[in-house]
C-alpha cells in the first residue's frame, strides 16, 4: 500500500460545509470550539440569496459576473447586487474565521462549489444551462480556477499557520456523467460531456490547488458518487454519504485507499433523523473496511467521520449534537476498528 501523510490526526472528525444560522461569528466560534483539531469555515445558507452554495462560489469567479432570476443564478453583462451580496456574505464569514482561529496550528477545511455542478446550475443569458454550450464550461472552468485559487490565498492570509484542505463539492457531477441534467424547459436533459474532458477539468483544479500548497477534496453525497473518477482526477481525499453506497463501490473503495486517498465517511444523521449509539453509527465504515481487507490500525488514518451531509437544514440543538456524535463516532474507529 502506498505510504500517505494524512493531512489530519487519527480518529478526526469534522462537519460537512453548511450550518444552521446566520450569524457568521456565531457559527465560527461553535465550529472550532466543537471541531479543534479539524475545524471548517461553516457555510450559513439560511442567509439566503448569495450565501447559497452557488451563489457562494459563482461570488468568486473572476470576470463571470453573475445575477439572481427566479429560475437561478444566471451569467449577467455586469456585476451587480446581487454578486456583491454573496461577496459580501463571504467577506463576513472570512472576517469572523481571522477572529477565532487566532494562532491555530493545524488543518484546516474550505469548501467550494465544482465547475461542473456549476455549469448544471448556472444559465446563459439565453436561458440555458452553462452546461449545453462546450466553450462557455471551458469559460467557467478557467474562470473558476483563477477565483478558488485567489480565496485560498485570502485564507491563507487569514490563517497563517492552517494546512488548506479544499472540498470541491460536486453534488451534481452523477447527473452530468449520466446526462440526466434538465435543459433549460424542463422537458429534456443535456448530452453527458465526454468523460475525458470532465477528468480534465477536475484535474486542472486539484492540480492547480496542490500547486498552491493545498490539499484538494472533493464531496460528493449521491449513492453512485464517481469516486474511481475523482481518485483519477488527482483528490487526495473523498468525502462520501457512507449509508448510501453499496458493495458495488467496494473494488474503488479499495484502490483509492490503496493508491493513499483519504475517506471522509458521512455516518451521523445530518437532519431530521435519529442519532444513533456511536457504534451503530460507525458500523457501515467497520464492514466496508472488513470487506476490502485493510488493516484496521489503519482505518481511524484514513478515514474522518463526518455527517451524513451538511447541517444547513438542521435545528442548532440536532446540529451540535450530531458533531458531539461524530466525535464519539471518530473514537470508536480507533478503538474498536473491528465489529
Amino acid at each position: 500500500m502506498k505510504q500517505q501523510r494524512y493531512p489530519w490526526p487519527v480518529a478526526s472528525y469534522t462537519g460537512v460545509g453548511s450550518y444552521p444560522g446566520t450569524e457568521p461569528d456565531e457559527a465560527v466560534r461553535t465550529v472550532f470550539g466543537e471541531l479543534p483539531e479539524l475545524p471548517h469555515l461553516p457555510e450559513l445558507p439560511e442567509r439566503g440569496a448569495g450565501a447559497d452554495m452557488i451563489g457562494r462560489t459563482g461570488g468568486m469567479l473572476v470576470d463571470l459576473p453573475l445575477e439572481l432570476h427566479a429560475s437561478g443564478w444566471r451569467v449577467a453583462q455586469r456585476p451587480g447586487r446581487d454578486l456583491q451580496r454573496a461577496q459580501s456574505h463571504l467577506s463576513r464569514d472570512l472576517d469572523a474565521l481571522e477572529e477565532h482561529s487566532q494562532e491555530f496550528a493545524g488543518t484546516l477545511k474550505i469548501q467550494v462549489a465544482g465547475a461542473w455542478t456549476l455549469a448544471a446550475a448556472i444559465e446563459l443569458r439565453s436561458g440555458d444551462k452553462l452546461l449545453a454550450d462546450t466553450g462557455a464550461v471551458a469559460d467557467l472552468a478557467a474562470s473558476h480556477i483563477e477565483g478558488v485559487l485567489a480565496h485560498v490565498g485570502e485564507v491563507r492570509k487569514r490563517v497563517p499557520g492552517a494546512e488548506l484542505l479544499v472540498q470541491v463539492d460536486e453534488p451534481s457531477l452523477p447527473a452530468v456523467l449520466t446526462g440526466a441534467v434538465p435543459t433549460a424547459s424542463g422537458y429534456g436533459r443535456l448530452p453527458a460531456p465526454d468523460r475525458v474532458a470532465v477528468e480534465a477539468r477536475l484535474r486542472e483544479l486539484f492540480t492547480a490547488l496542490g500547486e498552491a500548497g493545498a490539499v484538494p477534496m472533493a464531496h460528493c453525497c449521491a449513492a453512485d458518487v464517481p469516486l474511481d473518477l475523482l481518485r483519477r482526477s488527482g483528490a487526495r481525499a473523498v468525502s462520501l454519504d457512507a449509508t448510501l453506497i453499496g458493495r458495488a463501490l467496494d473494488e474503488d473503495i479499495g484502490v483509492a485507499v490503496e493508491s493513499g486517498v483519504g475517506l471522509f465517511t458521512g455516518v451521523v444523521a445530518s437532519a431530521g433523523g435519529i442519532l444513533s449509539d456511536p457504534a451503530a453509527n460507525v458500523d457501515p465504515v467497520r464492514e466496508l473496511w472488513n470487506r476490502v481487507g485493510f488493516a484496521p490500525e489503519l482505518l481511524s488514518r484514513a478515514v474522518v467521520v463526518t455527517p451524513t451531509c451538511g447541517l444547513g437544514p438542521a435545528g442548532p440543538d440536532h446540529a451540535r449534537a450530531a458533531l458531539t456524535a461524530c466525535r464519539q463516532a471518530a473514537r470508536v474507529l480507533h478503538d474498536e476498528p473491528r465489529r
